[in-house]
């Protein structure tokens, strides 16, 4: 094997790893830093149980991020690109939108920022799967599992299209009540729901590898 590529490959966890918890770190202390300027949270008050469900799914965002970066620089290995030191700064930098739109003035835009960070997601984890799938070390997971094809990525368009709708409808109606908390709810329950399918993927790597 080229001595650069297999450099290459054998560093890339190490330095995307240390990238990404540098913006994680950074995006959790900005969000720590709103909780604790946003007095509003702290009052008995409907406007309070939205903003503590709206950090919720801020939180849960950003944790899940780091998590399936982390499962896949384990679980796989596969030469990088220029894109993968650069999708880290992306998805900082949308966090950073997130966190920053934070309360019931921009809720519309939080929602848009969030469906951004899920497209974004998205993509990337399935650039990383395709290229693992091109390095025979990959073989064990990728042996029995056939490649992803349009119809596989439907559930990721309705979630972002249904994202960026409830945010657009926010934007223009302004609504803060039974609408606005139905749909930050969802939003926690589909991150909780991508946690679930994170872990099935790990279990189901870690049991063909074994198996192996």
């Amino acid at each position: 094997m080229n001595t650069i590529r297999k450099r290459a490959k054998d560093h890339l966890p190490t330095v995307l790893l240390t990238l990404l918890s540098i913006v994680q770190a950074l995006a959790l202390e900005l969000l720590w830093s709103h909780l604790r300027a946003a007095n509003h949270v702290f009052e008995l008050s409907w406007l309070a149980v939205i903003s503590w469900a709206q950090i919720a799914a801020s939180f849960l965002g950003i944790v899940l991020i780091w998590v399936v970066y982390v499962s896949n620089v384990v679980r796989f290995r596969w030469v990088p690109t220029t894109s993968d030191s650069v999708y880290p700064f992306l998805i900082g930098l949308l966090e950073f939108m997130l966190i920053e739109t934070l309360g019931p003035d921009d809720m519309g835009l939080w929602f848009i920022c969030m469906a951004s960070i899920f497209g974004l997601m998205t993509w990337v984890a399935h650039t990383t799967m395709r290229r693992a799938r091109l390095d025979g070390e990959n073989e064990a997971f990728f042996g029995a599992l056939e490649p992803a094809e349009l119809r596989d990525f439907y559930p990721a368009i309705g979630i972002v299209s249904a994202l960026v709708s409830g945010g657009a409808y926010l934007l223009t109606s302004g609504d803060r009540g039974v609408f606005a908390m139905s749909a930050l709810l969802a939003t926690n329950c589909l991150l909780a729901w991508q946690f679930y399918r994170v872990a099935l993927f790990w279990n189901r790597s870690v049991s063909e590898e074994t198996s192996a």
